[in-house]
């Protein structure tokens, strides 16, 4: 039944890719129980959105796990690693981790207590942060070239399914139940991740030349040096290969391009995370209930969701990977003047239906486009280091930056803001002009089949 389907949904089907689409959805469930379902639980405990604002940087982790990704990148976790191998232990250890901080941060009371949920709040997002190390290098490792473009959409697809699940889905739970219960059926639902990992394979570990040559030099070295052999020439070979090489491979890639191909990372997506923040109040100030704001997002946002990754992963194909970051870049800026649109109009459930469902729609598919650039920036033998790199860079905006849009909305009207988040876009659209320039650099035109003969 399946041979008469079309090759490029057959792809979508096959079992390593379906495997990403449930890690991507283990991946996405805890984010918004740190980030948009919070803000809509702090602002019934009363909470400023100035101090809503703040409560971004409980994100830090996802900016700073790059710091300690190599250790995940080249090492087993305990009892877990030697039963399941490299990434699949360490992906059930941060999952069970996760269920348990999960669970910890519904039981806190930050109407009484903010600092004890803002606590629990960075635990969970370090435990979410260090699965997120694992499945993207899981991601690139497990799937062939063919495949990575279907990777790039169906872990997105999940990451969506999950946040709409700890989004809308926890606010409908939350119109008849209390917090506590309502983030104790989401840490059940980690186990979706851990299932998937159970009846996964673990990938095989590639050694490039350019990580062989790398390593060599350390060897080299150390031979060279008597002195530091045993115990302490152990551990600096150790460091050099799982610290150094990482960074040193990727900066001697892109030469002078780097440093634009970082900033460019961080604001990318700049204008959509500056408006994702305050999205929560600003609903609710428009009068918008629970069940409203998780009933659209549930019809509209799915809808729109699907239709991006779909979207997504077919513009890849057809127009490339630079012209694809272009049109998606431009959506995603767009956004915004429409969530100043529903500012004006106010509470109408039609408008509503329409800033949703145009919001997903390009997210799903800037985010689809992204994951598929990041992807193609990483040396093979450095994947979890190296994206763990570019996504905590990804990161920052979300979890630094946008820090100060609680205090921005406070002091402007809503059409303001969003009319502000969305001039914060173009700066990363100047930046990919100047990296539209250097194709080889940007999009990997000669190493990947997502370039046709984002």
């Amino acid at each position: 039944m399946f041979d008469r389907l079309p090759e490029s949904v057959r792809v979508y089907l096959e079992r390593r890719v379906l495997s990403v689409f449930f890690l991507g959805f283990s991946s996405g469930l805890p984010l918004a129980l740190t980030f948009a379902t919070l803000t809509f639980w702090l602002k019934e405990e009363g909470l400023t959105k100035t101090s809503i604002g703040l409560f971004a940087s409980v994100g830090t982790p996802y900016a700073l796990k790059f710091l300690w990704a190599p250790l995940m990148d080249r090492t087993m976790v305990p009892f877990l690693g030697r039963w399941l191998g490299r990434r699949r232990g360490w992906l059930a250890a941060t999952q069970l981790a996760l269920m348990a901080a999960i669970v910890g941060l519904g039981s806190t009371q930050p109407g009484i207590n903010a600092q004890a949920t803002a606590l629990l709040a960075v635990i969970v997002a370090v435990c979410s942060a260090s699965q997120d190390i694992v499945i993207d290098a899981y991601r690139v490792d497990i799937l062939d070239d063919e495949q990575q473009a279907a990777g790039a959409a169906a872990v997105v697809f999940g990451y969506r399914i999950g946040m709409l699940m700890s989004g809308a889905g926890a606010l409908f739970l939350a119109s008849y139940f209390g917090w506590f219960e309502v983030y104790a059926v989401m840490a059940a639902m980690m186990l979706v991740g851990l299932v998937t990992v159970l009846f996964s394979r673990e990938p095989e570990f590639v050694a490039t030349a350019e990580s062989v040559a790398l390593e060599r030099r350390a060897e080299l070295y150390l031979a060279e040096r008597p002195h530091l052999k045993g115990a302490t020439g152990t551990a600096l070979a150790w460091l050099y290969g799982s610290v150094v090489c990482p960074f040193a491979e990727f900066f001697s890639r892109y030469g002078r391009m780097t440093i634009a191909i970082l900033v460019f990372v961080v604001f990318y997506k700049f204008g959509d995370t500056l408006a994702g923040v305050m999205t929560s109040p600003f609903l609710l100030e428009m009068g918008f209930t629970k069940v409203e704001i998780a009933t659209v997002s549930k019809s509209y946002g799915l809808a729109a969701s699907l239709a991006g990754f779909a979207i997504g992963g077919s513009l890849m194909t057809k127009v490339g990977l630079v012209r694809s970051l272009w049109i998606c870049g431009i959506l995603q800026l767009l956004t915004n003047f429409v969530f100043a649109i529903q500012a004006v109009v106010g509470h109408d459930l039609v408008m509503l239906s329409l800033t949703i469902g145009f919001e997903n729609l390009a997210g799903g598919m800037g985010t689809a486009a992204f994951v598929a650039y990041l992807s193609s920036l990483c040396n093979a033998s450095y994947t979890a280091t190296q994206y763990a790199l570019l996504s905590s860079l990804f990161a920052v905006p979300r979890t630094l930056l946008s820090t100060s849009a609680g205090w921005l909305a406070d002091h402007m009207t809503w059409i303001q803001f969003f009319s502000l988040t969305a001039g914060a876009a173009v700066p990363g659209l100047i930046l990919l002009a100047l990296l539209s320039r250097h194709a080889a650099t940007i999009a990997t035109e000669a190493r990947s089949d997502l370039e046709p003969a984002h």
